[in-house]
């Protein structure tokens, strides 16, 4: 035998005769079965933690989440990265000669065989190569008694495996695969459960308790401790036994995390994101999952946001906020560079996810309203609307709209009105474009709408449907792309797959034109001096256009905006819907996206858009000095060089007057009629109405029958889905709309053809 050549066999002749028959006989017999030796790299390729691993986009590891709870295993760690403290107490405790022998201390093996037969019960003397060929070889028995032929037959395989490893190998592979206790298993397990630290950081006294585990794992703390002090004089620290039971037992009290962290971020950088990323793709125990994620950006993002949350709360009058979240988009890809979904210790519900919580969007529908009446050649950024006071009949009596400051401002230009975000210019806009379409518009950009446009009424100019953050940063990217919707992405492409990770999942929404037209006014500092003055968190040092959201009672706080590179979506308030105090766009989430911001762009340049075809600039001049003259942006047959107050004061909004356009004012589209039996039916008459301005010479048209040219048309409802149109003199459709009369009515004749 190759062992007895190597002169094992003359160190045993220095025994008792007894031992050396036994030990030589055991050897012998158990030699032909020594376990196949799997090399270093083999054991440590197979080992895998007990958790799933969220990595950024650079592989820092960002969120570690349990999947296997059968045992608890931590990242390997490398000899390199383990204390020199805790290297020297598991040699003194388990194996004072390791660096002396070649796989069996010998001389404690001898006296452990002469005991064990004269005591009848296995003894100590296994040396770290041989419990780890005990654990190589999936052992059963991690601790405690073994007989005579299975230490005989660790003795074998340890002689074979430290023929091919390396001293450092061995210990290094012992120390990640030993149980310390309970279920935790290996040094960077236990090191984090039983002190909360890297075993890199194990001083002299929790380096002696971890070493102390593994000969009694369930041991009590007075019994670790005691052993832990007997490892600490061999170490030449015995001061170290100090108050060492009570440092124990609180050790032993100590909560077990929820994960394993080996980095002080790891353990709450991007909990929200990881679960969703989960639920993607259910990753198995000891993956390692790959994100979009900038590991840079989530910790600045995240810092951000509690800071401004601490600061909002310090000062001498506390704004009643507790929570927020941040979302960070690619604008080409759609790929989420920052997802924080709470405020974390500062919120009373930190495992909700506020980026994709339902809340009230507020002002931050506004663009999409704008943008949709300019495609539709409704208004152009200078037609005027007038801010006063309106009342609108609703289901349920009047709805009177108000500005945020409570004030109006009278005539004002769109662009005065979207970038000051006047709630009044909004509503009228609303009239025009209806609640049916504009809530089609928004569910096209992927806003979660759970009720159509008739249910939010004209509110909806108001942001009364609720959004989440991550599909209302999304919505705005569509406006950074051109108009163009896609969806976002939250794990890398694979390989050989387009640039434009959104590509054959993309919808246009606005044309290129009226996106561009919005872009420059919500990038424009002077549209919005009227309610946010010329200083404020909105106006970057570089290319931004951005727009700010407060909801009813001050519940839901936004700012959303894009560059040329990124679009960050900012939401302020509290998870249990309580009102903040005193907490608007600018003071709240609008100082996070200005720093986010800033931050993307410290040393990234962001350029404005390149106008696109199909839209011209033009001087214009108010001709009653409403607004000083201005070079603005119009699609191309709309500009207009003077622009004056219409005839009638009263009006509800300077149409632009291309081609002689007309509207239908009433009813609008997608209305629905409910007609009441107990009511005559001469007494339930709908009146078609013409929008002010339109041309006398337009002729309505109900489901293909001419009714007549007055502004005002009574006519008696049908139950059914109608059609009524506005058709000018050349035969062309102006406008038209649908509607849907529900119910029944007493009558003796049917309405001819």
């Amino acid at each position: 035998m190759e062992f007895l050549r190597n002169g094992m066999l003359t160190r045993l002749l220095s025994r008792p005769a007894l031992a050396r028959s036994a030990l030589c006989v055991t050897l012998l017999g158990t030699s032909l079965s020594a376990f196949a030796v799997p090399t270093f790299d083999e054991v440590r390729a197979q080992w895998h933690s007990s958790d799933w691993v969220l990595l950024a986009r650079d592989g820092e590891p960002l969120q570690r989440t349990r999947i296997d709870h059968s045992e608890r295993r931590g990242d390997w760690v490398a000899l390199a990265d383990v204390s020199p403290a805790l290297r020297q107490a598991i040699v003194v405790s388990e194996d004072k000669r390791f660096y002396e022998h070649s796989g069996v201390d010998w001389r404690g093996a001898a006296g452990a065989a002469w005991a064990n037969l004269w005591n009848t019960r296995t003894r100590g003397a296994s040396t770290v190569t041989m419990q780890l060929t005990g654990l190589l070889d999936d052992d059963p028995q991690h601790s405690g008694q073994r007989s005579i032929t299975q230490k005989a037959s660790q003795a074998v395989n340890a002689l074979w495996l430290e023929r091919s490893w390396r001293k450092d190998q061995i210990l290094e592979a012992y120390l990640n695969l030993v149980p310390f206790r309970g279920e935790t298993v290996g040094l960077s397990a236990i090191s984090m459960t039983l002190f909360g630290k890297a075993p890199s950081g194990l001083d002299e006294r929790e380096a002696a308790v971890a070493a102390a585990l593994i000969r009694a794992p369930n041991a009590s703390y007075a019994k670790v401790s005691e052993r832990a002090c007997r490892i600490l004089r061999d170490m030449h620290a015995a001061s170290q036994c100090a108050n060492l039971g009570g440092f124990v037992q609180l050790a032993f009290a100590r909560p077990a995390p929820a994960t394993l962290s080996i980095t002080p971020d790891d353990d709450g950088l991007a909990p929200h994101f990881a679960r969703r990323v989960a639920a993607e793709v259910h990753p198995a125990a000891g993956a390692r999952v790959k994100s979009t994620l900038d590991a840079n950006l989530q910790r600045f993002a995240r810092d951000t946001l509690t800071r401004t949350l601490l600061e909002l709360n310090a000062r001498a009058h506390p704004r009643n906020v507790q929570d927020g979240a941040v979302v960070v988009l690619d604008n080409t890809t759609g790929e989420v560079r920052a997802w924080v979904g709470s405020s974390g210790a500062l919120s009373g519900a930190r495992d909700v996810d506020a980026v994709l919580a339902l809340r009230q969007a507020g002002s931050t529908l506004k663009p999409f309203l704008y943008a949709q009446a300019i495609d539709e050649r409704r208004l152009t950024t200078t037609s005027l609307l007038d801010d006063a006071p309106l009342d609108l009949a609703a289901g349920g009596g009047l709805y009177i709209p108000q500005n945020y400051d409570k004030d109006f401002k009278g005539w004002v230009s769109v662009r005065t009105a979207l970038g000051s975000s006047l709630n009044v210019p909004a509503v009228r806009t609303l009239v025009m474009v209806t609640p049916h379409r504009f809530a089609k518009t928004l569910t096209a950009l992927g806003l979660p709408l759970t009720q159509s446009g008739d249910y939010y009424g004209y509110s909806l100019a108001l942001g009364s449907a609720d959004v989440t953050l991550l599909a209302l940063t999304n919505a705005y990217r569509a406006l950074a792309n051109g108009g163009v919707a896609g969806a976002t992405v939250d794990l890398p492409r694979r390989p050989n797959t387009p640039r434009d990770a959104t590509a054959g999942n993309t919808q246009r929404v606005f044309s290129p034109a009226a996106s561009f037209i919005i872009t420059t006014v919500l990038a424009d500092n002077n549209a919005r001096t009227r309610t946010f003055g010329f200083d404020s968190p909105l106006a970057t040092r570089f290319f931004s256009a951005v727009k700010t959201g407060t909801s009813k009672d001050m519940r839901d706080n936004w700012t959303i905006g894009f560059t040329s590179r990124y679009t960050v979506g900012v939401w302020v308030g509290n998870a249990d819907g309580t009102p903040m105090w005193d907490v608007s766009g600018v003071t709240g989430a609008a100082s996070v996206w200005a720093a986010i911001v800033g931050y993307l762009h410290r040393r990234l340049l962001s350029t404005p858009p390149a106008a696109p075809p199909g839209v011209v600039q033009t001087r214009v001049t108010f001709e009653t000095g409403v607004e000083p003259a201005r070079d603005d942006w119009f699609l191309d047959g709309t500009q207009t060089p003077i622009v004056a107050l219409a005839a009638n004061a009263d009006a509800a909004v300077q149409r632009v007057s291309t081609h002689g356009a007309v509207h239908i004012g009433a009813p609008t589209d997608g209305t629905i009629f409910a007609l009441d039996p107990d009511i005559p039916a001469s007494r339930q008459r709908v009146s078609f109405e013409r929008a002010s301005g339109g041309s006398t010479l337009s002729t309505w048209r109900l489901d293909g029958k001419t009714l007549g040219h007055a502004a005002r048309v009574p006519w008696l409802p049908w139950p059914g889905h109608h059609l009524l149109e506005l058709v000018n003199a050349d035969g062309s459709v102006a406008d038209a709309v649908h509607f849907e009369v529900r119910g029944a009515v007493a009558r003796t004749q049917k309405p001819t053809k």
